[in-house]
């Protein structure tokens, strides 16, 4: 089923998400399938639980081809529950975000080039992976939402924050 995605300016995508405790619950299922398919009907990438209104540590991401980026590589297809982030760099790189929970617009943020990340995957085992590039700024995106934070308050420019059309008139 599509959910519907919450916007900025909702209270509760400003919120800690809570850990999962019973990574067997079957309603978590119906959570993620449904999280896949609102996904793909917004044309995103990823998409973390908060955002379509539940209060959980789970997100989703991956592609192997994107219209909302087409230029980008593809990024496996995960699902994790309880998910960790290490960053094994102090080195950054700006680049355009967009969020479904933004719709419309795009940012320049700063995000740590190398990471390492983790958490528990559906079946119960363990996933630990590194990761670089856009696939490292699509997991820390997301992982973002479930601290409570939006991609905005990320931006150091707000000169390069705006309407999609705005900022590239000729497309992206």
């Amino acid at each position: 089923m599509i959910r519907d995605i919450l916007k900025m300016g909702d209270a509760r995508l400003l919120r800690v998400a809570q850990p999962i405790e019973d990574i067997h619950d079957p309603a978590l299922q119906v959570i993620i399938a449904d999280m896949y398919e609102t996904m793909h009907s917004a044309d995103g990438v990823g998409l973390a639980a908060p955002q379509i209104g539940v209060d959980l540590r789970l997100m989703i991401f991956g592609f192997d081809a994107n219209p909302r980026y087409p230029d980008e590589k593809p990024v496996p297809v995960t699902t994790i529950l309880n998910p960790w982030l290490e960053t094994l760099t102090d080195a950054t790189e700006d680049g355009w975000e967009g969020c479904l929970s933004v719709p419309g617009m795009r940012g320049w943020v700063p995000r740590a080039t190398h990471i390492r990340y983790g958490g528990t995957l559906e079946d119960g085992s363990p996933l630990e992976r590194e990761a670089h590039g856009f696939h490292a700024r699509v997991f820390q995106h997301e992982f973002d939402h479930l601290n409570g934070v939006l991609y905005p308050q990320r931006i150091q420019d707000l000169t390069k924050f705006g309407f999609i059309e705005a900022l590239f008139p000729d497309g992206l």
